[in-house]
C-alpha cells in the first residue's frame, strides 16, 4: 500500500522547513528514528595487483533522543566480499557508537546545526571482512539550511537546501593515517515546492520526491599519504511519506583512488513512534 506523502518525524521540521534524511551525509538534527536496511553495492578498488572485491553491506541503526538537542545511536553491519578467484568473506563489521548535539535550531532562516562523535569499537567485527581491530573516533560538524527566506521573486529556489559536514576520523593505537571527512548536498524537496511555495498537484509518490546530490571526500592528513583524497558524488532521491523515508543514490567515484566501478547504496527510515508506538518518539528527558 503506498503511504502518502507526509512530514516523516517533527524532528527534521526546521520553521516551514522538512529536512530530508541522507544517505552519506549524517543529518544535522536529532532524532528518533530507525534505519534497517541500509545497504551499499560496490566493487572496491585494486590494492596493489589484487582485483578489487565486489562488497556488499547491509546495516541498520538506531538513534533516540536523550533530551530535546541531544541523541545516542548505534549502528552496525554486516559485509560480504568476494574477487575473482577467491572466495567469498561474510561477517559483522565493527559496531559504532555515536552521540550528537544539536546547538543551532533556527526557523525563521531554516538553519541547523550540530556537533557529533562517533566511537567504532575496535575488534567488534570480523577482521577477515574489513573490521579493524582498533578504535576510531570521528567528532564532526554538520550543518544544514533551508531557502525559504528568500524573497518572493526567487520562489522557485525556495525548496532548495544544502548540507554539509567537517570532521576528523582518528584511529586510536595505531599507524593507519588520520583523515578528514568532509562533504556537502544540494537538495530539492518537492514537499516544500506543493505546500510553502504553491501547490502543482503533483500525484503521489512525486509530491514526496526530493532529488539531492551528496559529495563525500576524505583525505589523508599523514604517515606518508598527506593530501591523497578518495571521493565520490552520489546523485540519487529520498520519498519522504508519513513515518518513513525510502532513499537510493549511485555511488559515482570522482578520481583512481575512489575505484573506478559505480555502485548503489539506500535505506529505509522509520520513527520509532511507528515502530514501537505513541511515546517512542519523545526525548527520554525534558520535553515533548
Amino acid at each position: 500500500m503506498l503511504v502518502s506523502a507526509h512530514v516523516a518525524g517533527a524532528q527534521e521540521v526546521v520553521g516551514r522547513r522538512t529536512f530530508s534524511d541522507h544517505v552519506v551525509v549524517p543529518e544535522p538534527f536529532v532524532e528518533d528514528e530507525l534505519t534497517l536496511p541500509s545497504l551499499l553495492h560496490i566493487r572496491r578498488p585494486r590494492t596493489g595487483g589484487e582485483r578489487g572485491a565486489l562488497t556488499t553491506q547491509i546495516g541498520a541503526e538506531l538513534k533516540k533522543r536523550l533530551t530535546p538537542d541531544l541523541e545516542v545511536s548505534v549502528n552496525g553491519g554486516l559485509s560480504h566480499s568476494s574477487s575473482a578467484g577467491d572466495s567469498s568473506v561474510t561477517g559483522f563489521d565493527n559496531l559504532e557508537i555515536g552521540l550528537k548535539y544539536q546547538f543551532i535550531r533556527d526557523p525563521i532562516h531554516e538553519v541547523v546545526a550540530s556537533v557529533a562523535v562517533g566511537w567504532e569499537i575496535g575488534g567488534t567485527g570480523r577482521a577477515a571482512a574489513g573490521a579493524e581491530p582498533f578504535d576510531t573516533v570521528s567528532p564532526t560538524l554538520l550543518f544544514g539550511k533551508g531557502f525559504g527566506d528568500l524573497p518572493d521573486v526567487f520562489a522557485s529556489f525556495k525548496p532548495v537546501a544544502v548540507a554539509g559536514l567537517l570532521g576528523m576520523v582518528i584511529p586510536i593505537r595505531t599507524t593507519s593515517p588520520d583523515l578528514l571527512h568532509w562533504g556537502f548536498l544540494v537538495e530539492y524537496s518537492l514537499p516544500y515546492l506543493q505546500s510553502p511555495v504553491s501547490d502543482h498537484r503533483l500525484p503521489p509518490p512525486f509530491n514526496g520526491f526530493v532529488p539531492l546530490i551528496e559529495m563525500d571526500m576524505q583525505t589523508t592528513l599523514d604517515r606518508g599519504a598527506r593530501g591523497k583524497t578518495v571521493a565520490t558524488a552520489n546523485p540519487g532521491v529520498v520519498w519522504v511519506g508519513k513515518s518513513i523515508q525510502i532513499g537510493c543514490e549511485a555511488v559515482v567515484p570522482l578520481n583512481s583512488r575512489s575505484g573506478a566501478n559505480v555502485g548503489v547504496r539506500g535505506f529505509i527510515r522509520f520513527d520509532l513512534e511507528f515502530v514501537l508506538g505513541e511515546g517512542a518518539g519523545r526525548p527520554l528527558f525534558g520535553g515533548p
